[in-house]
């Protein structure tokens, strides 16, 4: 009977000794991963900090702090695993197993980061850029490691996976610095074309948001010979940012200086003759 009594205490001992070092090196875990993840914290929000006083290039930054945030939290889950006593030759080999699986579930996304690469690399936009893509139209806010955030003129926010661009036409309408906008408009037959050219070419000459440099004097053109009206074409230069204020306003003024001088819609017209 004392037997078995001594062999239950050692048990027992043995049991409270193990769960009372296992339990510690828990504890001091889960400290090191508290404070682990608050100290990156405080030094991404440094770096962010620095890469502004720097003027590091926009594009590149969400790209470099997303790598590098990743890069820390992976060198805090290898200090914690020391510190719950993992061998490193098991821990490797179990990170590198997690590594495998995680990229067969998500081996899209691994293209998603090659496309978020070549976005940097070969520079078809950056971060501010106005660009047409994907079924999106506006300025382009974030490039991460794996999508590109475009905010629209609508205020929507679309995020686009980066191997979707890379895969599509991309159109950038920032490259050179300006755009033409086309607006068609139309006069009937017996009007005088060339007042009317002169009403819409004062109109874009007064309109301080449209371009007067030599490389971009806006121009009226007569377009087309419809069934029932010319058609002419005002084109004006504007800077990007005032796309939609020259697209939708500047049209209306052409409008109305149109009607004050006495031009009116074209409608269907037909000529009938009478044979005797």
């Amino acid at each position: 009977m004392d037997t078995v009594t001594e062999s239950l205490k050692n048990f027992y001992f043995t049991i409270s000794s193990g769960l009372g070092n296992w339990g510690l090196q828990l504890i001091g875990a889960i400290a090191a991963l508290i404070i682990g993840l608050w100290i990156i914290r405080i030094l991404m929000n440094a770096i962010s900090k620095i890469f502004e006083k720097k003027s590091i290039d926009e594009t590149l930054q969400p790209f470099l702090l997303t790598s590098l945030g990743f890069l820390l939290k992976l060198l805090l889950i290898i200090s914690i695993a020391g510190i719950v006593g993992m061998p490193m030759a098991s821990f490797a080999a179990l990170l590198a197993g997690v590594g495998l699986a995680i990229g067969a579930a998500f081996n899209g996304s691994l293209g998603h980061i090659a496309s978020g690469i070549m976005l940097l690399i070969f520079r078809p936009f950056k971060v501010g850029d106005l660009i047409k893509t994907n079924g999106a139209f506006g300025f382009v806010k974030e490039i991460s490691v794996f999508v590109t955030v475009i905010e629209t003129f609508q205020n929507e926010t679309e995020i686009i996976p980066n191997s979707a661009i890379t895969a599509n036409k991309i159109t950038n309408l920032t490259k050179i610095g300006n755009l033409r906008i086309d607006m068609p408009f139309a006069i009937r037959y017996d009007a005088d074309v060339s007042k009317a050219k002169e009403i819409v070419l004062g109109v874009l000459k007064k309109d301080e948001n449209v371009l007067k440099e030599s490389n971009c004097k806006p121009r009226v053109a007569v377009n087309n010979l419809g069934q029932n009206s010319i058609e002419l074409l005002a084109m004006p230069y504007v800077n990007c940012d005032k796309y939609w204020d020259v697209y939708w306003d500047t049209r209306q003024e052409i409008v109305e200086a149109l009607g004050k001088a006495g031009y009116e819609a074209p409608l269907p017209q037909r000529v009938v003759t009478m044979t005797k």
